[in-house]
């Protein structure tokens, strides 16, 4: 996969299938879009994803985890468009002509019911569609995907991901949601209670379930490994200034410092807390364990 980020001055030589959108999360409704274009692969054109980049914005997913998903997907470019102002105050009908037909040589468009484009989002696919049968190129709008009867949107998984409803999260977008990160060196508190940890400490801008313990499964050079995390600020041992993510694994323990890991989320236990000793954070610590392993149909003994 090709990506084109950074710059506004971008040209795409080849026949395109390209859908546009945010797509933060790329959950399922993401899905069904990329499912559409990569179709078109067989009639020849290359398949594009277009979105913008918002800079600091708090996300669902980070840059170089959206381009992993979809380059496992098989898209072959991804054009993050920097949000500035020769683009954001470009009318609808000029972003039509100037970036879809000049630059990127679309000849067909992916969209969703309720998308919209161009200065103050004038545009939206009833543009596109009049547009398209002036300038060559076809337009499917695709309806949202539903779960439950309700509509899956980045907002409504941002909602349940803030209660820290992981296993419904994870439903909405497909797979579970993770962070990713190296593994710094912490205080080793941890080790000493015979319980070592692996410390991450994810970009700000990542979106993260509220503070406190679930089970979850770690990725390591392509193993996974099933253990719990827990998500705040360590206000036992003396607390930290930034929220970081700390993973006991049930059966690993080795050196990882400096490894790039990624934690994926599932079940939800308990909320961070203060404990009176290192005794009793201890304590609790092996009933999370027993917790964890039960989540996920194991036992002690198994």
């Amino acid at each position: 996969m090709k990506i084109i980020e950074g710059t506004t001055e971008f040209q795409i030589e080849e026949q395109t299938a390209v859908s546009l959108g945010k797509f933060d999360g790329l959950h399922l409704g993401h899905q069904l879009l990329v499912e559409r274009i990569l179709e078109k692969k067989r009639e020849g054109l290359k398949s594009l994803i277009f979105t913008f980049d918002f800079g600091d914005r708090p996300v669902l997913l980070l840059p170089q985890e959206r381009e992993e998903l979809l380059r496992r997907r098989g898209v072959d470019y991804l054009l993050e468009c920097p949000f500035v102002e020769e683009i954001s105050h470009m009318e609808a009908e000029d972003f039509v002509k100037e970036i879809l037909v000049r630059r990127l040589h679309a000849r067909y468009l992916a969209v969703g019911t309720d998308f919209h484009f161009g200065h103050h989002r004038k545009g939206d696919y009833r543009l596109l569609k009049r547009m398209g049968a002036e300038y060559g190129f076809e337009v499917e709008v695709v309806e949202k995907a539903c779960w439950q009867g309700e509509e899956i949107s980045s907002s409504r998984i941002r909602r349940e991901l803030e209660q820290g409803n992981m296993e419904l999260v994870g439903q909405l977008l497909g797979y579970a949601y993770s962070v990713t990160g190296e593994v710094l060196h912490g205080r080793k508190i941890g080790r000493t209670l015979g319980l070592p940890t692996i410390n991450l400490l994810p970009e700000e801008r990542k979106l993260l379930p509220p503070n406190g313990v679930y089970a979850t499964r770690t990725v390591i050079a392509g193993e996974i490994f099933e253990g719990i995390t827990n998500i705040g600020y360590k206000p036992t041992v003396g607390g930290e200034t930034r929220r970081g993510v700390e993973t006991y694994l049930f059966d690993l323990d080795r050196d990882l410092y400096g490894e790039i890991l990624t934690v994926r989320f599932y079940g939800f236990e308990r909320p961070e807390k203060k404990f009176a000793s290192l005794e009793e954070l201890k304590n609790r610590i092996e009933q999370d364990v027993e917790w964890g392993r039960m989540y996920f149909g194991e036992s002690e003994n198994s």
